[in-house]
């Protein structure tokens, strides 16, 4: 099944078939993963008379990152400060969430050095704690595709300490999209072609195969910090961001840029860049210096 969240407000929950989306009894996507399903309510509603949503707002956003290690290897053309070590996590704003055709806001004011990254996510079925590699494919609800949209010139501020956050916290930095898709139409996620776009041209270009630890690992690795059902968990980027490219200055994001980030049986989630005149109506703040 592709779930989907859509319409206006906080948005309805149902079931994408075709050009229709069948209507769930239940206010939010968060709550069809904590009842452990829902049932339809007989109403359709034709896609290309509503917009989605990003397909769920959880409760924690678990943000891993270092699984694909040819990110790591990228991260040598530029001398990067600190290793891209594996098993990294820390969580994401929530508030940052947006969904599929929603706007990334360029924040002038904070960086010059916007950048994409493509990443395939799982979403938890049920919540849990301290579980085996063996059991960790019963907690998996579904995949979701994630473009953890990057200020790199604040995050080399902040890996000063060694630590980071903000750079990819900021409002709309967090595109999520455009649906789940359930895992019995994912039979194996270690076999799916990743692909990004920046105005029709492929900047990242690899396969879930590369992963140096599989799905499993990392859901049982965190499970110490313990889920909540619908949770979201990220599982790191691949190569061919614009940050660790010799010629990183001519491929950062700038407004006007759209984005399409693709991966193989869920989609393609598209997002576009805009100034922050455009997205606040207003000019931005005064610049600040990191």
């Amino acid at each position: 099944m592709k779930l989907v969240t859509f319409g206006e407000g906080e948005g309805r929950v149902g079931v994408l078939e075709g050009e229709e989306i069948a209507v769930l009894d239940v206010p939010t996507m968060r709550e069809y993963f904590e009842r452990g399903g829902a049932d339809e309510t007989g109403e359709r509603v034709a896609l290309a008379e509503t917009r989605l949503r990003a397909p769920i707002v959880p409760k924690k956003f678990f943000h891993t990152a270092g699984n694909f290690r040819e990110h790591e290897e990228e991260s040598k053309q530029v001398g990067w400060s600190h290793e891209i070590a594996p098993w990294i996590v820390f969580f994401q704003n929530v508030d940052a969430i947006v969904g599929p055709d929603e706007p990334v806001i360029y924040p002038e004011h904070l960086t010059e050095e916007l950048d994409y990254e493509l990443e395939l996510a799982v979403v938890l079925r049920k919540s849990g704690k301290w579980f085996s590699v063996e059991e960790a494919a019963d907690y998996i609800g579904g995949y979701v595709i994630f473009n953890d949209i990057t200020a790199r010139d604040i995050q080399r501020r902040e890996m000063r300490s060694g630590v980071f956050s903000f750079c990819k916290a900021i409002d709309t930095f967090c595109p999520l999209g455009p649906w789940i898709v359930t895992p019995d139409e994912v039979p194996d996620p270690h076999d799916l072609a990743m692909e990004l776009r920046v105005n029709g041209e492929r900047r990242q270009v690899s396969h879930s195969s590369r992963m140096s630890v599989t799905i499993p690992e990392i859901l049982s690795h965190y499970s110490a910090l313990g889920y909540s059902a619908g949770d979201v968990l990220s599982t790191g980027t691949v190569s061919g961001v614009a940050g660790f490219s010799p010629d990183a200055a001519s491929l950062y994001l700038r407004p006007g840029d759209v984005m399409e980030a693709e991966i193989e049986r869920i989609g393609v989630l598209r997002n576009p860049v805009i100034s922050w005149q455009e997205g606040h109506g207003e000019p931005p703040p005064r610049r600040v210096r990191w």
